[in-house]
């Protein structure tokens, strides 16, 4: 399968001891992990599961938007 291109944000939690990750178009998309590579890794394996799960369910699969928001 290939990952469509949605955002990913990252951050540290100081409560959790590791990085967060958050994909704003795809509603409870969120992943951890102990280095940001392995959280990159982890996300994307939950961004394929959140679409499969989507499919499967006949949900609509929403299109990448690119950057959402400026700092």
């Amino acid at each position: 399968m290939n990952i469509p291109k949605y955002e990913i944000i990252i951050y540290w939690s100081d409560e959790d001891n590791s990085y967060i990750s958050e994909v704003p178009e795809l509603p409870g998309c969120m992943s951890d992990g102990k280095t940001l590579q392995e959280t990159v890794n982890n996300t994307e394996t939950v961004i394929k599961e959140w679409i499969e799960t989507a499919l499967m369910y006949g949900e609509k699969i929403p299109e990448p938007k690119g950057k959402l928001m400026y700092a």
